[in-house]
């Protein structure tokens, strides 16, 4: 039913309640010609509710003409979030964009979700797409660093701040993991994992890498390579290093390959994320070698904490980010931005090794899910 003819309704104040809320924010002046054509109300009619609405104390005089709302009858604007989801292939993004929701909703707040499917068209379009809906701040998640320049232009086009996550974008604040630092851990953790069960010597060191992403994974490498010689000196193996593009099958047919040619007897493995390291392990359970490989993964996602919980698993762990939590941390500093709070340029996430030792103790209701 039409709820400006409802037989109920008082027609006088269904039109003030229109020429109330064509004005945006308390910034914003209207003239009369605006409000009429914002609201199609007949002339005559709309210069009498505007005369009334400022006898009443709810609008203002801005000037000849113009009007605006009085500082007691502005209502609270309800912020309005883009989000670039990367993709819903992998438990991590998953887990990300169901904890923005969550915080999205628990604070009032419009979310507009698209999802990039890890493609950079896609990724392009979306960001035009957000850019026209007067988003007041874009939190963009895609992990192409050639179209990072790109995509953040559509946003500072039409002034829209923006919260990169995970890849950096320029002029963007970033918000994810400190990539060398993330490394670093994990290459002691595989060097260590090397002394206590190999003799401290490997074959191999297999970086399993997403070019694509540019930098950032090329230094989440760089700081596990420096990880493995700090752990294991001279003895550190040879680096042999292939591109899975952070995704399983990708991950899987290139090592598949590399392993036709390979004789190398004991080879360590680390991959950019969980998603490549679940890739490698099937490569190696194909080829009849899995206790050849040492598997170390990245992001702590919920199929690698499934598979830390296999009696035989050669995943020794991942560095876990804890997506579950990034919603409410994310809303908060997008809040902080808007009303003009100092915040840094960069937010680093907390890492956490996790093993088969002690998923349970980080996440002991995985069963639930």
């Amino acid at each position: 039913m039409n709820v400006a003819t409802h037989p109920k309704l008082i027609r006088s104040v269904v039109q003030a309640s229109q020429v109330l809320l064509v004005f945006q924010s308390s910034s914003q002046s209207l003239s009369f010609q605006d409000v009429v054509a914002m609201t199609a109300i007949p002339r005559n009619a709309c210069n009498r509710l505007l005369y009334t609405l400022q006898e009443c104390g709810l609008i203002e005089s801005a000037g000849e003409h113009r009007y605006r709302l009085s500082a007691g009858s502005r209502p609270a604007k309800r912020m309005r979030i883009g989000y670039g989801s990367q993709g819903q292939d992998c438990s991590f993004s998953r887990a990300v964009l169901k904890s923005l929701q969550l915080a999205a909703e628990q604070n009032a707040i419009e979310l507009l979700v698209v999802d990039n499917r890890y493609a950079a068209k896609a990724a392009l379009r979306n960001a035009e797409k957000l850019a026209r809906e007067r988003i007041d701040l874009a939190i963009e998640f895609q992990s192409n660093e050639a179209i990072a320049g790109e995509v953040a232009g559509k946003f500072r086009s039409q002034n829209v701040p923006m919260i990169a996550v995970d890849i950096p974008h320029p002029g963007a604040i970033y918000f994810g993991t400190d990539n060398y630092q993330g490394g670093l851990l994990a290459g002691r953790e595989l060097g260590s994992w090397t002394k206590r069960h190999w003799g401290g010597t490997a074959d191999r060191l297999l970086l399993v890498g997403m070019t694509r992403a540019g930098w950032c994974v090329r230094t989440r490498l760089r700081g596990l390579e420096d990880g493995i010689k700090e752990s294991l000196g001279s003895s550190a193996p040879p680096i042999t290093a292939l591109d899975g593009d952070g995704q399983f099958e990708i991950s899987l047919n290139a090592v598949r390959q590399y392993l036709r040619s390979a004789k190398d007897q004991r080879i360590l493995v680390a991959a950019a994320n969980d998603s490549s390291a679940l890739g490698v392990l099937r490569a190696f359970e194909e080829a009849g070698r899995s206790n050849q490989c040492a598997v170390i993964g990245y992001n702590g996602e919920w199929d690698a904490r499934a598979e830390l919980r296999e009696p035989r698993t050669r995943l020794i762990g991942s560095i876990a980010l804890f997506p579950e939590q990034y919603g409410p941390k994310l809303i908060r500093l997008a809040s902080d931005m808007l009303a003009n709070r100092p915040v840094s340029s960069a937010y680093f996430v907390k890492h956490s090794f996790i093993t088969s030792e002690n998923v349970d103790r980080f996440y002991p209701n995985d069963h639930l899910l």
